[in-house]
């Protein structure tokens, strides 16, 4: 009994369904809707909010095709990829997709394939996994010219449709996408696929995969639901190291105290004990990264002394070989070098000055440095977190916006006029004590305060 979508169209992709048969019976061009709708229908629940749809039309129409249905529905004309014989058409939040059959060949240390027509079985089974080659065909009739994709897709399966081998040597950056689909979907990887992950996980790395590419993928696995199976997969199949090689050095180091892991076991489950936003997981995932560096014994008992400045040196590192974005980086780095304060913090031995000092460290990052204490502490035999609960109303009490706007009176320009002296690191240094100052409550914040204070503390204003 054939398998079928009713209806075929999401109430917000009815028009463009519409329009995309109807100029394909126009122009004589046969096209199937294929991947990602198709499985994620099938699999209902929240898989079916869909923002892109790809389109499959057989010979060599897809441009063609793109083209009439964006004049149809009286959008912008479709960015074309000649070569690949791709084209994207952007609708409101959403995109269409087309690209023609084809088949694509590569090169062992390129990603650019040589791409040739193909027929539609050529054109599903260069795809990368069988969850992925389903067609569906306007009446909402699904197809499946693997003869397993809806096997898989029951048994929650992700397989290729060749050899796994074989579909890996055409773009390494699969094996990282069928470990993030096993996360997202919360799916079982085929036994074949484990194997020869492990045995080419040497090629994820440029040029033949490129470091952007491979971050979108690492990404998304992070804020899966199941994150933590994700990256423990990424371990057994040794592709983590090749994303993150920090962690590796965590491996066996045990951390004694609350601790119920060593440091890269609690690592991975402070990430998936975290709020599945990318850069909490991120600071959660590297927190302790710089914690191997500075490991010593005294009296016995491992110490850790400074391992969050180190380790947030050790983060930034990493993110930017990974290509993330500055702000991304700056945040993740401030959690990890500040992710000790929130646990250190003693509900009565802690003078509101102190919390009024880790509000304005923490800055717009309070709120994740708040969930990365959490996890941390969650993710060991830590009693409980009661004192993050407290924490936090005590900053709500003190009015963390009213303390995060603190300034200091005076600029770098007022600074150099007054004391003739030409900009460097001690205005920087000036401008903190003043800040610092005013945060404790022995300073007024107004400019003649201020002056009045540094007269007092000449030695803020020494070289």
């Amino acid at each position: 009994m054939p398998v079928k979508l009713d209806p075929p169209a999401l109430p917000e992709w009815e028009r463009p369904f519409a329009a995309v048969q109807e100029q394909s019976r126009q122009l004589g061009l046969t096209a199937f809707v294929v991947g990602g709708y198709v499985r994620d229908r099938l699999l209902g629940g929240e898989r079916a909010r869909i923002r892109e749809v790809d389109v499959l039309v057989e010979g060599s129409g897809a441009a063609q095709l793109a083209t009439a249905v964006g004049t149809a529905l009286k959008l912008r004309p479709p960015v074309i990829f000649e070569r690949f014989g791709t084209a994207h058409l952007d609708l409101d939040h959403r995109a269409l997709e087309f690209v023609s059959s084809r088949v694509e060949s590569y090169q062992p240390n390129s990603r650019k394939p040589e791409v040739r027509p193909g027929t539609l079985k050529d054109d599903v089974m260069r795809r990368d996994f069988t969850i992925n080659t389903l067609l569906m065909d306007w009446d909402g009739t699904v197809l499946d010219l693997t003869g397993r994709a809806l096997q898989d897709l029951e048994a929650r399966r992700i397989a290729t449709p060749l050899e796994p081998t074989s579909t890996f040597d055409d773009d390494p950056l699969r094996m990282l996408r069928a470990i993030r689909f096993a996360a997202t979907l919360q799916f079982t990887l085929d036994p074949g696929i484990e194997t020869a992950i492990q045995a080419q996980a040497a090629r994820l790395q440029p040029p033949v995969v490129s470091m952007e590419r491979i971050r979108d993928e690492f990404s998304k696995l992070l804020v899966a639901e199941q994150v933590q199976r994700g990256l423990e997969l990424l371990d057994a199949t040794r592709l983590l190291p090749r994303i993150v090689p920090q962690l590796e050095v965590g491996k066996g180091m045990q951390q004694g105290g609350w601790h119920s892991h060593d440091v890269f076991g609690h690592s991975l489950l402070t990430a998936s004990l975290a709020p599945p936003e990318l850069i909490t997981r991120l600071a959660a995932l590297l927190h302790d990264v710089g914690k191997p560096a500075v490991h010593e014994l005294k009296d016995g008992k491992p110490t850790f002394i400074g391992h969050q400045e180190i380790g947030a040196g050790m983060a930034g590192v990493a993110l930017r070989h990974l290509r993330y974005p500055g702000d991304v980086t700056d945040a993740v780095v401030k959690l990890v070098r500040l992710h000790m304060r929130p646990i250190q913090y003693d509900p009565h031995g802690w003078e509101d000055k102190a919390v009024r000092r880790l509000v304005r460290d923490a800055g717009d990052q309070l709120p994740r440095l708040l969930d990365l204490a959490r996890a941390d502490m969650r993710a060991s035999h830590y009693p409980d977190v009661t004192k993050i609960d407290d924490l936090e109303a005590r900053i709500r009490r003190l009015d963390a916006d009213a303390i995060a706007a603190i300034r200091s009176p005076l600029t770098g320009e007022d600074l150099m006029a007054r004391t003739g002296r030409p900009a460097g690191p001690w205005i920087k240094r000036v401008k903190a004590a003043l800040e610092d100052a005013i945060i404790d409550g022995t300073l007024a914040p107004d400019a003649q305060a201020a002056w009045r204070y540094l007269e007092a503390h000449p030695e803020l204003l020494e070289p």
